[in-house]
């Protein structure tokens, strides 16, 4: 799907991540995308992001839009012409913008499904929560600033971590047709996650055990990104047979 460049600022980017078996996770992923693995597990999560001032490259940022929005990913990697990429794997978008739900899939990659948000925050705390009117999405996190990632997190370091997400700007979002995907690419200005402690996390689709298995699945850690000039930009659309591992893409 060819858009011209968007830019915007990401006023709060909230990335909730759980580490999953990486058998349960292949088992979810469509072709041609495998997991991305940390030590072994894959990893999942939801990005609740809240933009402003999003509009093409070329207008002024007061003429741009704001919306909250969330989408349920997962870290991957595909073969592409010969080569092995990463990036992330969209399978649900949600969104508080009746344009984003109206025109996403059609103007712009990836299908929106509309949702409604209850947000809550200070400098230092966050509340998040959102139930989209299909009710097939249903999310509810709090958290507060932290210093450090939390023990049990397999990451080592808040470094390692940053530096495993930084390269999931990649991302591919599910369509109407089975075996083509939607891209689109998130290049930041600057780079910086600080860490969240969650205090409480619910998830209808991470906490569906006939989904994910009992012990299959963890929280494992929250990150924030907090004022960042942004754009995205399309990208070829990635089409594979449903029946095969092999990808290819779509020319432009």
């Amino acid at each position: 799907m060819k858009i011209p460049t968007i830019r915007g600022l990401i006023d709060r980017r909230l990335l909730v991540n759980y580490r999953v078996d990486a058998d349960v996770l292949a088992s979810l992923l469509p072709p041609p995308f495998r997991p991305k693995l940390v030590d072994g597990m894959g990893m999942v999560g939801i990005c609740l992001i809240r933009l402003k001032s999003v509009r093409p490259a070329w207008l002024p940022a007061w003429a741009g839009v704001s919306s909250e929005n969330a989408a349920h990913r997962a870290a991957v990697q595909w073969d592409e012409r010969g080569e092995t990429r990463e990036g992330v794997y969209i399978r649900r978008r949600d969104t508080d913008s009746r344009l984003n739900t109206f025109g996403g899939g059609r103007l712009f990659p990836g299908i929106h499904h509309h949702a409604r948000f209850a947000v809550s925050e200070t400098a230092t705390h966050f509340e998040v929560a959102l139930r989209s009117g299909d009710g097939e999405t249903d999310v509810e996190v709090r958290g507060h600033l932290a210093d450090a990632l939390p023990k049990s997190s397999i990451f080592a370091s808040l470094a390692a971590a940053s530096a495993f997400f930084q390269a999931g700007s990649v991302g591919y979002s599910t369509t109407a047709n089975k075996s083509r995907y939607d891209g689109l690419e998130l290049r930041c200005d600057t780079w910086a996650v600080e860490p969240l402690a969650v205090d409480h996390v619910r998830s209808s689709y991470f906490g569906d055990a006939t989904i994910f298995p009992h012990g299959s699945i963890e929280f494992d850690n929250a990150l924030l990104m907090r004022g960042v000039e942004h754009c995205w930009q399309g990208l070829p659309d990635l089409c594979c047979d449903a029946a095969s591992p092999v990808a290819a893409a779509m020319p432009a």
